[in-house]
């Protein structure tokens, strides 16, 4: 019998309270759990509860000092990171989890005990650089588990690609001298947080293990759809990942207020099916996604749900 796909949330994401009129808000999850609830668990296994990171690996991917400053800035809470970034003392379990969850989502995978997985908390990471809290992210889940598949040797090479309309300049930068881990992001430009231009390609010997896809307003489906299919899939089949991890965003759907892209919630399902296939070619389907933006919760859900339709399948 095929493993389900694992689904991995926490309470502690719904402790991190970022105040009213946030965009990143704990209405997220809890929309979110909602859609989990009626799910087949023939096909899905919903974890409840995450694992607490290490802090050992946490500075695997981000600076002794960043962790103190988030430790710090947390105890201090409520306050503020950077202007977008706000925090209250229990945000510290919630980043701390939402780390967690994707280290733990890895593991289960490559043991064969999941299909795939998907980490649905929060706060989200792909802007927090290795020594900076920025964008609604803390610590960056995507890379602290890409840290984790190598040091545990369960992966030498680990491929991100990252939907989220806005650039991931925090894996980035993480990433950007590393020959071993390919970023690759399809974002919007012009647009926060103002990285992501075709022309960073990583350096040093991470020298073309970056690829930036920036799209002008009103992009949809047909350009997401067309990178993927084409430039992003021969730039994998080239890298040869052994692990694909996306970060994934749904704010580039027509109906989230934070950007102005135009893509559906039929085309969020076609893109996770051709990820979902890349997977399935490059590296035994082993695949695990985390939650980076999406902000109507209507179309956070839909998107969602479509994501997790095809990579189940």
């Amino acid at each position: 019998m095929r493993a389900p796909l694992a689904i991995y949330t926490d309470s502690s994401g719904h402790a991190h309270d970022t105040g009213h009129g946030h965009p990143e808000r704990a209405a997220r999850l809890a929309a979110l759990e909602g859609l989990f609830a009626g799910l087949d668990p023939a096909r899905y296994r919903w974890l409840r509860e995450a694992p607490v990171a290490a802090e050992g690996a946490i500075t695997a991917a981000h600076t002794s000092g960043h962790l103190e400053r988030v430790r710090a800035g947390c105890a201090r809470g409520p306050g503020y990171l950077d202007p977008d970034t706000p925090v209250v003392p229990a945000s510290w379990r919630a980043a701390l989890c939402a780390a967690g969850a994707a280290i733990a989502a890895c593991r289960a995978v490559a043991a064969g005990e999941a299909r795939r997985a998907f980490c649905a908390l929060r706060p989200p990471g792909h802007h927090a650089e290795s020594s900076r809290a920025m964008g609604f992210c803390l610590f960056n889940n995507a890379a602290v588990a890409a840290r984790s598949l190598q040091e545990a040797g369960l992966a030498a090479k680990v491929a991100i690609v990252d939907f989220d309309v806005h650039h991931g300049n925090g894996t980035q930068e993480i990433f950007w001298e590393d020959p071993t881990v390919f970023y690759a992001s399809c974002h919007q430009s012009p647009l926060y947080p103002g990285t992501g231009r075709r022309s960073e390609v990583g350096a040093g010997p991470g020298l073309d293990c970056t690829l930036n896809r920036p799209l002008g307003p009103g992009s949809g489906d047909e350009q997401y759809l067309h990178w993927v299919g084409g430039e992003l899939s021969a730039a994998l089949r080239g890298f040869r990942p052994d692990f694909l991890l996306v970060s994934a965003g749904y704010d580039g759907h027509h109906a989230d207020p934070l950007a102005q892209h135009d893509v559906t919630t039929a085309g969020y399902g076609q893109l996770s099916a051709q990820l979902g296939a890349l997977a399935d070619e490059l590296c035994g389907g082993r695949l695990v996604a985390v939650l980076e933006g999406g902000y109507d919760l209507g179309a956070l859900v839909e998107s969602v749900a479509a994501s997790l339709d095809a990579w189940s399948a």
